[in-house]
């Protein structure tokens, strides 16, 4: 494994920008990250990279999505047989010293090893022309721009001088792939993929990627040794949600409670000073982000606009629409519409497992003493986080419930629904073409849940509450989502028409 290069410590110096240890551990996490050649999951999007490769045209990909989330592994991985250059932007650093490290990578790839740093970018972009052209094979060359809006800084002249390269000379080739990655999901949104310039309708694919599905994280720490019964890698999930590099922390030879304690409450932990650094890394105003975020984890069932506005202190203008389309495309927040279908009634929820974590527990805890988290999991704080983060994972997870309800092929809209005046909430709705409806409750449990008298009475109440709202003449199906199942008794026969537990959550 190579050592982080000199320069990204001189830049930081000259730059004043403050590399901490926590840099450091994500630096070398990522280095240990990349050296596994094995790419899990990722199916859809291995078809859409060989397509690609096997096309008789240049490409031109983007490829966007939160920070850690895998896009430079899956990108150095796929194509390490057809990498020809690889550039990563540096987080602060101004133009000059950008091209400088454009002109160190080059001389990695080339065997010519005396070039002159370019002044400007249009430069850059001749030498790599060059060096392309020098390029003998027939089979696809891959050029790869990561971290991309950092490369992009205030008047680097990056943007117009790609826009030039790719339009004046790589579509006039067919042996070309290149790929603009980047974390800040909006920036990419709004620069490139929607771009009305040179690239307006020039990009080829442009690819998300989204979180681990249980399937998948089961699938990733199977190949890392990890035994842990799902259960425990259900734990895993609520705590630092299906993100690959925090997956990559878990040690084989212990616990869930044990890799929590280890990865989230020691000092040296890997999450236990992520938070700040992740919001940084992504936002210019950090701090807006941080607060929107703290507010919605107040409210479990989420937030209107207005409200996020209020506990916030942000004026409820374009710019809170801004940051709220920024954060649901980073796949923090979500957001849904109830039933009656009224943008207004747009109800927010924080979706992101670790930020959620973080500020119910880590940021409270952090100066506690070894075995605080097993100590916690009998409090009634511990209760109510399982119960929020289990209905999150399941929420991820509608395909899997269709798939084990039987209803894959029948479209399905997918809701929440609550009314004020019964104050009821049901935690899922699925409405499907046939004219039938599951209503969904969701439980967390250690054990088989038991259905008392009182609870099934309140779960009627629901669904009569529900029935009178929307008036629906649809069947009504109850199905009960749980960790370990219900238990039999008379109340489960009367009341439940399906039951779904956490095995079925890792089906897709």
């Amino acid at each position: 494994m190579q050592k982080p290069k000199n320069r990204l410590f001189r830049y930081a110096k000259s730059d004043k920008i403050f590399v901490h240890l926590a840099y450091l551990k994500f630096y070398y996490m990522e280095q240990l990250y990349t050296e596994n050649k094995i790419i899990i999951g990722r199916e859809e999007e291995k078809l859409d990279l060989e397509k690609l490769l096997k096309s008789n045209q240049s490409e031109l990909l983007v490829m966007y999505g939160r920070r850690r989330i895998g896009k430079t592994y899956l990108v150095r991985n796929y194509f390490k047989d057809n990498m020809c250059y690889e550039l990563s932007g540096t987080r602060g650093a101004v133009a000059a010293k950008q091209l400088l490290n454009f002109t160190t990578e080059l001389k990695k790839f080339t065997t010519k090893k005396k070039i002159e740093i370019p002044e400007h970018w249009q430069g850059a972009f001749i030498l790599l022309q060059n060096y392309i052209d020098s390029i003998k094979s027939l089979k696809k060359k891959v050029i790869f721009f990561d971290e991309l809006p950092w490369l992009d800084g205030m008047h680097s002249g990056f943007l117009g001088a790609f826009d030039y390269f790719w339009n004046n000379w790589c579509t006039k080739r067919t042996d070309l792939v290149v790929v603009l990655c980047g974390s800040a999901a909006s920036w990419m949104i709004d620069k490139i993929i929607g771009d009305k310039g040179g690239l307006h309708n020039r990009i080829t694919k442009q690819l998300k990627l989204e979180p681990f599905t249980l399937l998948e994280t089961e699938t990733f720490l199977r190949n890392k040794n990890v035994k842990l019964e799902r259960y425990q890698i259900v734990q895993l999930y609520m705590t630092m949600g299906g993100v690959p590099l925090y997956l990559n922390a878990v040690d084989a030879s212990k616990s869930a409670t044990q890799n929590i304690e280890n990865i989230c409450f020691k000092k040296n932990g890997l999450l236990y000073s992520e938070f700040d650094n992740l919001y940084a890394s992504l936002y210019k105003n950090p701090d807006v982000y941080i607060e929107i975020i703290k507010a919605l984890a107040t409210k479990q069932s989420g937030m209107l606009r207005t409200e996020i506005a209020q506990k916030a202190k942000v004026s409820s203008g374009g710019y809170l629409t801004k940051i709220l389309i920024e954060l649901e495309e980073s796949n923090f927040i979500t957001s849904s519409l109830p039933n009656n279908k009224l943008v207004k009634y747009k109800i927010y929820r924080i979706v992101d497992e670790y930020s959620i974590f973080y500020l119910k527990f880590i940021e409270k805890l952090k100066f506690s003493k070894v075995g605080t988290w097993a100590s916690l999991q009998t409090s009634q704080s511990y209760i109510s986080w399982c119960g929020f983060a289990f209905e999150g994972i399941c929420l991820k997870h509608v395909e899997a419930i269709k798939l084990k309800l039987g209803i894959s092929a029948i479209y399905t809209e997918q809701s929440v629904w609550y009314s004020k005046k019964d104050k009821a909430q049901i935690d899922l709705v699925l409405q499907r073409a046939d004219k039938c409806i599951n209503i969904c409750e969701i439980k967390f449990a250690t054990i088989p849940y038991e259905l008392t008298a009182k609870y099934a009475a309140a779960l009627q109440q629901k669904i009569m509450a529900y029935r009178a709202a929307t008036k629906t003449n649809y069947t009504i199906f109850l199905t009960l989502i749980t960790t370990f199942g219900v238990k039999e008794n008379m109340h489960k026969i009367n009341n439940v028409d399906q039951v779904i537990v956490v095995d079925d959550l890792f089906k897709a």
